[in-house]
């Protein structure tokens, strides 16, 4: 299973789905994109425990977290 993990001002959100479910991966992809187009941003860990930005959702990622953008003033 791989997670989708959105933070936000209420803490954070963790939506699981299988990568070998088709409609599971249509769903992620479509997520990937709402969020993406929200303003998120997207990173992956690397096995090298780097984090690293992604602009398209990676089913084989464990963990793909989403995190606003922030806003300085």
């Amino acid at each position: 299973m791989a997670t989708i993990l959105v933070m936000d001002h209420t803490g954070d959100t963790r939506q699981s789905f299988d990568p070998e479910d088709s409609e599971q991966l249509a769903w992620a992809n479509a997520r990937f994109a709402e969020l993406t187009s929200d303003g998120y941003t997207a990173a992956v860990r690397r096995s090298s425990g780097e984090a690293a930005l992604v602009r398209a959702l990676d089913p084989t990622a464990q963990e793909t977290l989403f995190y606003p953008r922030l806003v300085g003033g």
